[in-house]
């Protein structure tokens, strides 16, 4: 009994050491996050471990949550985006509200330049943090895949799951850039007028043969099938696009007309046995050097006289694996994605043979794409948590909001080139008026 006191006594000694160095603990969390956002006026707030919330803006839109000291820890040794997505994937922070605000932030971490004493000062602040607290937080890592373009690259980005991509994508399911013709326009709508839109590019018609090159999950075959008269043959390398594209062509009693395989481009035929020859997105897998072998091959399947449409992202400088955003990308979504400038592209469709006819630019149509998309992923949180897990859910969501963001500043871009072979002639009307008919 007389010992009692003594551990009492002890116990309140270490709650006090404990409450002490929470306090400190908090006290250089407050100094760092004063000293990142010092020059920071964006609507991004910051809600630290213990509740407490540091904000510059009267109206922030997207919260940024620490956990654990860790995060912020992390996020000063190592900071930039990467650092900031790893945080995010394993559970040290969490992003409320709208994400695509938070890549503004993103933007003055990384373009930041902060003098040397201030530097020190917060390397001090960050090392005075406890490293990781909480062992329940794991650590995520992606799959890498060495060959471009391979079957397991793509079923890294495209097999996550059909049910999953139910979720967002309109009930065509169809993943890439849509065509509005104003922010009212319903997302499912804007997807139809841009299948029509290339339909009318390739000017198709009745009993002609078309191929599409990564055909996803079937619409762009079945639209210009049922549409226009065409047959189709869609190629994939994604096992799951391909089971749902056959199951909706035996579903609708086309396979007369459309014929999906599981196929690399590079295995096509040595004849010119197309009329017409699409791709949608997929060209961003191939890897730049491969761009020469990738449209020579095409050249080689197209019959003379016939329309080839590539549809695909670029960005405004080149190809740099090593910027923040390409290595988010290809860590964690396009483990051998590439993107280069829309000059590049055309420069390349030239030296295989090709004449360009025309290039439209959609990129504020796939700003406003992927806004629809990650909507209608936070509305489905629960179902796509329960589908894929957590940390999926949580690259996708922050990979859409930051694609939204380039799009939306310009450094990302989106283009439709439709070319024919070169000193050939190319069977289009001399104006684009049938492109625009009612």
């Amino acid at each position: 009994m007389a010992q009692a006191p003594a551990q009492n006594q002890d116990r309140s000694i270490r709650q006090a050491q404990s409450f002490s160095k929470d306090l400190t603990v908090l006290k250089s969390g407050r100094s760092i996050l004063r000293l990142l956002m010092e020059r920071y006026s964006g609507p991004v707030a910051f809600r630290l471990w213990n509740g407490e919330v540091f904000c510059q803006h009267s109206n922030p839109v997207c919260t940024v949550v620490f956990n654990d000291p860790e995060a912020l820890r992390g996020l000063v040794l190592r900071h930039g985006l990467i650092r900031l997505a790893d945080a995010h994937l394993s559970g040290l922070i969490d992003f409320e509200g709208d994400v695509e605000s938070l890549f503004g932030l993103v933007e003055h971490l990384q373009n930041q330049r902060l003098p040397w004493s201030h530097r020190m000062r917060l390397s001090r602040q960050a090392l005075s943090l406890p490293p990781q607290t909480n062992t329940s937080y794991k650590s995520v890592r992606a799959r890498r895949e060495a060959r471009r373009n391979s079957r397991a690259s793509i079923s890294h980005h495209y097999d996550v799951s059909n049910n999953f991509y139910r979720l967002w994508l309109d009930p065509e399911m169809v993943y890439s850039c849509a065509y509005f013709r104003d922010a009212e326009q319903p997302l499912a709508d804007a997807q139809h007028d841009k299948l029509d839109i290339i339909c009318r590019k390739l000017r198709l018609k009745p009993g002609e043969k078309l191929l599409d090159i990564g055909c996803g999950w079937g619409a762009l075959v079945m639209w210009a099938t049922k549409k226009y008269g065409v047959t189709a043959h869609g190629i994939t390398l994604s096992e799951q696009q391909y089971k749902h594209a056959r199951e909706r062509i035996h579903a609708e009693g086309l396979e007369d007309k459309i014929d999906i395989e599981l196929r690399d481009y590079r295995d096509l035929s040595n004849e010119p046995v197309y009329d017409k020859v699409v791709s949608v997105g997929m060209f961003e897998h191939i890897g730049i050097d491969r761009f020469p072998q990738y449209f020579n091959i095409i050249k080689r399947v197209l019959r003379p006289g016939g329309l080839f449409l590539n549809h695909g992202i670029t960005n405004d400088t080149g190809w740099q694996p090593e910027r923040a955003t390409a290595a988010f990308a290809n860590r964690y979504v396009f483990p051998d994605g590439e993107l280069a400038r829309i000059s590049n592209v055309v420069t390349t469709m030239e030296d295989a043979g090709f004449e360009v006819i025309d290039v439209e630019g959609l990129r504020q149509h796939y700003v406003m794409t992927l806004r629809h998309w990650v909507a209608n992923l936070e509305q489905h949180a629960s179902e796509a948590i329960a589908e894929i897990g957590s940390a999926t859910y949580r690259v996708w969501r922050l990979y859409m909001a930051g694609s939204a963001f380039y799009f939306n500043e310009g450094s990302l871009g989106i283009y439709q080139v439709l070319a024919g072979h070169n000193r050939q002639p190319l069977g289009i009307p001399l104006r684009r008026d049938d492109l625009y008919r009612d």
